[in-house]
């Protein structure tokens, strides 16, 4: 079992970019019967271990913007132990509602820009056009398709890696499902780099997570971690192959989709928990 959830794992980073975390603790948790806190410091490893071995392949296929990821990732290190100390000072119900309404909205506008913009989400794009830095995207493309970083684009890069950590931190998960839609939105990578770089961004975080869990000197059932760091490679393959076969448009749709509907699920859980407990 713990082979194949982590090819569940692994295909949802691999096709997406992000979702990792969010799917790996419910599976270790529910279906592995580990403890919570353990189940977050296997996540961790497993989602790391994974995200860096799609990232290594992306980068052969020349997929990631590796200046954009380094900025990224460095600020969202940075901004994770704030995001982790507010979460403290707030309530559980506010954090689970939070981060749910905050992907639907993410989603809904992910999903609107695929349907109303679906050139927006070729892989290779210039910017060219926009001849004033104060207009357009900050970020843009040269004509070979390359990002081209600009103070602008770089103090958004670090500021939107900040924000997307704090999140991270904050909400207790990888951040995958925050870093592609920022990278897309604010950075203006379309959604096959915006996968791809998330990737490293994702493992560059895992690592800082990784560390801090085990110096700590919590507990890591490595068996379990190793069958499903097997099974997560083997998924993040099959789902790296399959989102080269998708249209821009249709796996930004998937993206959402998939947004969507762990939103659901933490809403109605949610739901179901505060009802459980008024009945007791």
């Amino acid at each position: 079992m713990s082979f194949l959830f982590g090819i569940l794992v692994g295909f949802s980073l691999g096709l997406t970019g992000g979702g990792g975390s969010i799917f790996a603790v419910p599976l270790l948790v529910y279906g592995l019967h580990l403890p919570v806190h353990e189940a977050v410091g296997v996540s961790l490893i497993v989602v790391g271990i994974t995200a860096l071995g799609g990232a290594l392949v992306r980068l052969r296929h020349q997929e990631v913007e590796i200046k954009a990821a380094l900025l990224f990732g460095a600020a969202g290190i940075a901004g994770a132990p704030v995001g982790a100390w507010l979460g403290g000072k707030l309530p559980g119900e506010v954090l689970l509602g939070g981060f749910a309404l905050l992907m639907l909205l993410v989603a809904a506008r992910m999903w609107r820009q695929a349907t109303r913009k679906p050139a927006d989400t070729k892989i290779v794009r210039a910017r060219d056009e926009f001849s004033n830095l104060a207009e357009g995207p900050a970020c843009r493309f040269n004509p070979a398709g390359g990002l081209t970083l600009t103070s602008r684009c770089a103090f958004v890069l670090a500021l939107s890696g900040a924000v997307t950590g704090c999140l991270s931190g904050l909400f207790g998960v990888g951040g995958g499902f925050l870093i592609v839609p920022a990278l897309m939105l604010v950075a203006s990578l379309p959604i096959h780099r915006a996968v791809a770089t998330s990737l490293l961004i994702i493992a560059l975080i895992s690592a800082a997570g990784t560390t801090s869990y085990l110096l700590a000197g919590r507990p890591l059932n490595l068996s379990t971690t190793a069958l499903f760091v097997l099974g997560g490679l083997l998924g993040m393959g099959l789902g790296a192959v399959l989102s080269r076969r998708l249209a821009g448009p249709l796996l930004q749709k998937l993206f959402a989709g998939a947004m969507v509907g762990v939103a659901i699920y933490i809403l109605l859980g949610h739901s179901v928990l505060n009802a459980a407990t008024f009945l007791s």
